[in-house]
């Protein structure tokens, strides 16, 4: 049987169904959530580019990759959201064990309330199992107190919930340095659609790829732009294809 992965721009999609992807994910290692603003991204940084490429799996969360991917080279990939994969884990019994997570926050305010929501939903999160992340530099990325803390409390999943682009960095930083092998998932928003500080996407309309559009009502000024953006991905795949990006010099 042939492996359920497909090479695009140089990453390895996994092109399986969910839950095929989470016992995957059991295993361990970087699995990136590309939006396409994201994958737009490749052409500009280097360690960007590196993050990515050596992720051990990619998640096929851009409804627009999809389509793109269909229109260009005629096969229908399925799609994952970040939101679909977190909401699947949430209910899957290692991840619900006590110590198993680590929770990566972009501000205190965000840790607050999706750790509130956490608990509510039945996961007895330590205050020692969240971090909130300092403002991140451009290039390759570290941040060894963090890599301390992970170490200290050895958590079998850890949950980056920080802006594309950042987050990809920094899970690739802690799976090359940490001495153990956790499942470490650059999820993004996801949380924040689920405890409202982000706007809320109902299922239908994830399943019908307008999560960006929920999006962009709740906050034009802030997403207006990262969606225009994201159209510059047509002529990358068209470019490209499987093959690497090349970074602009």
């Amino acid at each position: 049987m042939a492996e359920p992965f497909q090479q695009i721009l140089g990453i390895r999609f996994y092109v399986g169904d969910l839950r095929g992807l989470i016992q995957r994910t059991l295993q361990g290692g970087l699995i990136v959530v590309p939006s396409a603003p994201v994958l737009v991204d490749l052409t500009a940084d280097p360690a960007h580019r590196e993050a990515l490429e050596n992720s051990d799996l990619a998640v096929t969360d851009s409804g627009f990759m999809v389509l793109l991917w269909l229109l260009f080279k005629g096969r229908r990939l399925p799609r994952i959201s970040g939101l679909r994969l977190l909401q699947a884990l949430l209910k899957s019994p290692e991840f619900l064990k006590p110590n198993a997570t680590f929770w990566v926050m972009p501000s205190a305010r965000d840790a607050a309330a999706n750790t509130e929501w956490l608990r509510g939903r039945g996961l007895n999160l330590a205050p020692e199992a969240c971090y909130v992340a300092p403002l991140y530099p451009g290039g390759r990325l570290e941040d060894p107190a963090l890599l301390a803390l992970i170490e200290s409390r050895r958590p079998r999943f850890v949950m980056l919930n920080l802006g594309g682009g950042v987050q990809e960095r920094l899970g690739y930083y802690l799976r090359q340095n940490l001495s153990y092998r956790p499942a470490v998932f650059c999820t993004g928003a996801a949380i924040g659609f689920l405890s409202g500080q982000q706007a809320n996407i109902p299922p239908w309309a994830d399943h019908l790829f307008l999560g960006w559009m929920m999006r962009t009502l709740n906050d034009p000024a802030r997403f207006l732009p990262r969606y225009r953006k994201a159209l510059r991905l047509a002529p990358l795949l068209l470019r490209y294809g499987t093959r690497n990006v090349a970074v602009r010099t």
